[in-house]
């Protein structure tokens, strides 16, 4: 298991941007895949982004895609969620996960997520 803590929400008009960073500590971060979750109030939390363990597979929601963008930095043992264009709609606790090749996000480590409020 790895341990995770996220910074970089807060406030922002639409059309800003943010810069989310998830720092994590434990076993080997490099071997994990990385990904950022949000729940907004009233709704389940949802998917946003992954990234595989050597940065060359993405998967983003259709919902973000285009507008945000994950990235990693094994070294740091850090993964960045770097989002343009912010909408209302992207108001929500973001969160950082990771998870092994075998396993799910569900079993897998979580932090405690960050708020990005997003005021029109």
């Amino acid at each position: 298991q790895v341990q995770l803590v996220e910074s970089g929400g807060g406030l922002v008009q639409a059309g800003g941007s943010l810069r989310l960073s998830c720092a994590a500590s434990g076993r080997t971060f490099s071997t994990y895949i990385m990904g950022w979750f949000r729940q907004a109030p009233g709704k389940e939390r949802e998917f946003v982004a992954d990234v595989s363990w050597g940065g060359t597979r993405i998967n983003y929601a259709e919902s973000v895609k285009d507008r945000f963008t994950i990235s990693r930095d094994n070294a740091k043992k850090t993964v960045y969620l770097q989002m343009n264009s912010l909408k209302p709609e992207d108001t929500a606790v973001y969160y950082c996960a990771a998870r092994t090749s075998i396993s799910d996000y569900g079993r897998g480590s979580w932090g405690q997520g960050t708020q990005v409020t997003v005021s029109s």
